[in-house]
C-alpha cells in the first residue's frame, strides 16, 4: 500500500492537488480490501495504523479539499458502501478529535473504531444499501449482533487495544449526552462522538432505498434546528464542518444552484461557486460568492446530492476555491474558471 503522504512545501502550490482526488479513491479501495477480507490480511493492526496515517495526511495537507472530496466520494462512491461510510466516519472522527481536542491515544482509538465498527458486516452493509425492500428477520438479527461480532473478529485479529475494541462493541450504545465529554469514561465518550458521526454520515449517504438526505438535514436530525451549545458532540461536529460543508450543494436565494467550496468563519456563511442558473442552464463562468458579505446570495437551502445531475471536474473545483480564499490568486483564478474547465 502506498504512502499518500504529500510533498512539503507550500501547501497551496497547484501541483500538489493534482492527484487529491485520486488519492481519496485509493484509500477507500485500499480500506475496501481490508474490510472485505480481513483474516487474509498480513498483520492486520499495522495495515489499520497505515490506512489511518494516509488520512491524516490527507486531511491535514488541506481540511476543505479533504471535506469537499470525502463528501462527493460519499455520495458517487464506486466501491461498495461499507468502505466509503467507514471513509466518512474515519475522517469526521479525525477532525472532531482535533475539534474536541482528544488524547493522541483517544484520537487513535476512536479512528480506528470508526473505520472498522462495521467490519463483521461489511457484505451485508454493502447488499443492505443496493436493497429496496425491509431487511430480512436474519439480516436484522446480524445487523443488531454486528457490534459484538466486529469487537470479536478485531479481537482475532490481533487488536489488543482496549479502547478501540471497546468502543467497536459498544458503539450502538445510547450514551447520555446530558453529561459533560470530560466527566464521561474515555470509551462512553467517543462511544458518544461516533455515535453522532455514524447517524449523520449514514443520513447523507444514497441508497436503493432513499436518496441522501443533504448535510443540512442530516445534521438537523440529530441536533435539531437550533444547534444546543450543550450538545458537545453535536456543536463541534456543526462548528468544525458547517451546516453546509464543502462538496455538499445550496440553493441560492437568487435561484441559481451553487456548490460549497470552502467552510467560513460561521457554520452558515460557506465560500460557494454558483454553477446554474434558475432554469437549470449553466453558467459560462461560475459564480464565486462569500455567502453572508454584502450584496451577494445567500443559502435559501441545502441540496441532496440526488437532486443535482450535472458532473463536475472535482480538481478544477478544489483548485477554484483555494484560490478565492487567497486574494492575491486572483488571477489564477481566470485558468481555472475558464470556459471549458468544468
Amino acid at each position: 500500500m502506498s504512502s499518500a503522504r504529500l510533498p512539503p512545501g507550500n501547501p497551496r502550490h497547484d501541483g500538489e492537488y493534482e492527484d487529491l482526488l485520486g488519492l481519496w479513491s485509493d484509500l477507500e479501495s485500499a480500506l475496501s480490501v481490508v474490510l472485505s477480507m480481513p483474516l487474509r490480511v498480513q498483520d492486520f493492526p499495522a495495515k489499520v495504523r497505515q490506512l489511518d496515517h494516509w488520512l491524516q495526511d490527507l486531511v491535514t495537507h488541506d481540511i476543505d479539499a479533504a471535506l469537499y472530496l470525502m463528501f462527493q466520494l460519499a455520495s458517487t462512491s464506486t466501491v461498495g458502501y461499507s468502505a466509503s461510510h467507514a471513509v466518512v466516519c474515519g475522517t469526521l472522527c479525525h477532525i472532531m478529535a482535533q475539534e474536541l481536542q482528544l488524547p493522541a491515544r483517544e484520537r487513535d482509538s476512536l479512528v480506528r473504531a470508526a473505520l472498522t465498527m462495521n467490519i463483521a458486516m461489511t457484505a451485508l452493509q454493502d447488499v443492505l444499501a443496493e436493497q429496496r425492500e425491509k431487511p430480512s428477520s436474519a439480516q436484522q438479527e446480524a445487523i443488531r449482533n454486528h457490534p459484538q461480532e466486529s469487537q470479536a473478529l478485531l479481537e482475532r485479529l490481533f487488536i489488543t487495544d482496549d479502547l478501540w475494541l471497546d468502543v467497536v462493541g459498544q458503539h450502538h450504545a445510547s450514551i447520555s449526552n446530558h453529561v459533560p465529554l470530560a466527566d464521561q469514561e474515555p470509551q462512553d465518550r467517543l462511544t458518544r462522538i461516533l455515535g453522532t458521526i455514524d447517524r449523520y454520515a449514514a443520513m447523507i449517504s444514497p441508497r436503493k432505498s432513499r436518496a441522501g438526505r443533504s448535510a443540512t438535514d442530516s445534521v438537523r436530525a440529530i441536533v435539531g434546528h437550533e444547534v444546543d451549545q450543550r450538545d458537545e458532540v453535536g456543536y463541534a461536529l456543526v462548528r468544525s464542518v458547517g451546516l453546509c460543508p464543502p462538496g455538499t450543494f445550496v440553493r441560492l436565494d437568487n435561484g441559481d444552484t451553487a456548490i460549497v467550496l470552502r467552510r467560513g468563519e460561521k457554520a452558515n456563511q460557506p465560500l460557494v461557486a454558483s454553477l446554474l442558473d434558475r432554469t437549470g442552464a449553466h453558467h459560462a463562468r461560475p459564480g464565486i460568492y462569500q455567502i453572508a458579505a454584502v450584496g451577494k446570495p445567500r443559502i435559501q437551502s441545502a441540496l441532496a446530492r440526488s437532486t443535482v445531475t450535472m458532473e463536475l471536474n472535482h480538481r478544477t473545483m478544489v483548485r477554484l476555491g483555494l484560490y478565492a480564499a487567497t486574494p492575491h490568486n486572483s488571477n489564477l483564478m481566470g485558468l481555472v474558471t475558464a470556459s471549458g474547465a468544468l
